[in-house]
């Protein structure tokens, strides 16, 4: 039976149709379990999208095709993010179906034309051709998958470092970069400012990355738990937000609950005795 994959089902066109005069900013958090259950809880929860994370997180090819197949049918955009802007580890991700990729630590054009080289086939690119293997094309279901699979990609780069910002102009103007993700922990680490992600050097150099954007014609996007910080950011022109994650909600919330519960052991003073506490 042929299948279809829709092209307007990428980042990029949610951006296009969710932002501008008409629209607003995409809301979305990070799902970094593992855990295909709490991927589709997330799914679930009326967020834009979700951004599944491999740079910092337990999630290797298997895990990452159980959470694709997880929030399969949610009305939320995916993202993933690889270890690396690698091209060997793209063409893996695309063929288990990724079509919204977020590439880490990109520094330049050059690394941002790889990326985006690396989601095409010659001779528009440099990926690997497994289209009868590959779920992406449903095991040669799709008819002329290889014609159109670029459009069902939607490839956003990473600003995230001094240089990054240095060069972000010229980032910007690669083809086929559908979008720019400020990272502001790192961009603090390579200023010399290591978590310090609300520094005014950290935030100006993410609002003149924004400003870039808006210049260029194409979104740009932060990471900001803060939600003042995300709000600021927000009408600084920034077209999608990461406002949270699966493993810090579970975290801070079994605290809360260990704080409203048990009691904290008594302090245990120089010369006390028993009868004194």
């Amino acid at each position: 039976m042929p299948l279809r994959v829709e092209p307007d089902a990428t980042f990029r066109d949610a951006l296009r149709n969710q932002t501008g005069a008409a629209g607003r900013p995409l809301a979305g958090m990070w799902v970094c379990s593992g855990s295909p259950l709490v991927a589709e809880l997330c799914a679930g929860s009326g967020l834009d999208w979700l951004l599944v994370d491999a740079e910092h997180s337990p999630n290797g090819i298997e895990s990452i095709l159980a959470q694709l197949q997880a929030v399969n049918g949610y009305p939320v955009h995916t993202l993933v993010r690889p270890p690396a802007n690698d091209t060997v580890l793209i063409k893996q991700y695309l063929d288990l179906g990724v079509q919204n990729l977020l590439i880490p630590m990109v520094n330049t054009a050059a690394e941002a034309a790889a990326a985006v080289a690396a989601t095409r086939y010659p001779p528009h690119g440099v990926r690997g051709v497994g289209s009868a293997l590959a779920r992406a094309a449903r095991w040669n279901r799709i008819p002329e998958y290889l014609a159109h699979a670029s459009d069902t990609v939607s490839v956003t780069v990473q600003i995230e470092s001094e240089a990054a910002v240095a060069a972000v102009e010229n980032i910007l103007t690669v083809d086929g970069v559908d979008a720019i993700f400020l990272g502001p922990s790192d961009l603090a680490a390579s200023m010399g400012l290591l978590g310090q992600q609300e520094h005014p050097e950290v935030r100006a150099a993410v609002e003149h990355c924004l400003a870039a954007a808006t210049g260029a014609g194409k979104p740009a996007g932060v990471n900001a738990f803060n939600p003042a910080t995300a709000r600021a950011y927000l009408e600084a022109g920034a077209a999608f937000v990461l406002v949270g994650a699966d493993v810090a909600l579970l975290a801070r919330g079994s605290e809360a609950l260990a704080a409203e519960y048990i009691r904290p052991d008594p302090v245990v003073e120089p010369g006390d005795t028993p009868a004194s506490y």
